[in-house]
């Protein structure tokens, strides 16, 4: 029970700690700060460790606590899976193309969220397979605590957002941060996540605006023949959708769709 008190004590420090550090942010001229402010994820662990530490000060944590770490770890993964991976670009890309071929509810939520899902699988393919060859397995043979298994974990999910982000977006958020890093490795999730969150979702806006384009032409001619036809009161959305719908199925959409997102990764 003392070991939950003291784990339970340590997140509410946690929690309290990036509140008071916004509010104590220093003045825009002092020189930038260093990355290594932030407590990293084996401090976390050594933290945990000692709260959690029996009367024989042992490193083992206790059943309870690790309950606690197990489920915190299933409540947080829907976000890690929306934030950390290619599902974000690839969700706003298949919403784009429903909402352009004018279909409001075909392909419905589920499926549309499933497609993305699978994707995201094959896409992060190769980063799972080396989450799990540097870290999962290693941890489960004994050759490396919890602790070093989850910031290797971390660095495999940050070498694949920092392939995908874009210059620009990474300089922002180290401007904003004031810090100092020699090269893009030597940043922190801190700051390479939001930039990543942004660069997807500029990249997911770009590709559904081209795939409007040839749509918003389908509409624009439905609409002239409309309008030359004395049939002004008909609705031009109505009489294009079969034309869109035709249209997309001839040059496979849904496969073309596919291959463009999963080679848009690196």
């Amino acid at each position: 029970m003392n070991g939950i008190k003291g784990f339970i004590v340590c997140i509410v420090f946690g929690a309290l700690v990036p509140s008071v550090w916004a509010q104590n942010t220093p003045d825009p001229a002092l020189p930038p700060q260093s990355t290594n402010n932030l407590p990293s994820l084996t401090d976390l662990v050594q933290v945990v460790d000692q709260a959690t530490a029996g009367d024989e000060q042992t490193r083992q944590w206790s059943t309870p606590v690790k309950l606690v770490v197990i489920f915190s770890g299933l409540a947080i993964l829907p976000s890690l899976l929306v934030m950390m991976t290619s599902f974000t670009r690839i969700v706003i890309v298949l919403s784009f193309a429903r909402r352009a071929l004018g279909t409001q509810t075909i392909p419905p939520n589920v499926a549309l969220m499933g497609l993305a899902l699978f994707l995201t699988l094959f896409t992060m393919t190769p980063t799972f397979t080396l989450v799990n060859e540097t870290s999962i397995r290693p941890y489960l043979a004994g050759e490396m605590d919890l602790g070093v298994a989850g910031v290797q974990a971390g660095e495999c999910l940050k070498g694949f957002m920092l392939r995908q982000c874009r210059e620009a977006d990474l300089a922002l958020f180290i401007q904003m941060a004031k810090v100092n890093a020699s090269g893009p490795e030597d940043l922190g999730l801190n700051i390479v996540v939001p930039a990543f969150i942004i660069s997807e979702f500029r990249t997911g806006f770009e590709i559904g605006c081209l795939l409007f384009f040839p749509f918003l032409v389908v509409d624009l001619v439905i609409a002239s023949i409309l309008l030359s036809a004395g049939m002004m009161m008909l609705p031009p959305v109505m009489i294009s959708m079969p034309f869109k719908l035709i249209l997309f199925i001839l040059v496979d959409g849904w496969g073309l769709l596919a291959k463009s997102l999963s080679l848009g990764f690196n």
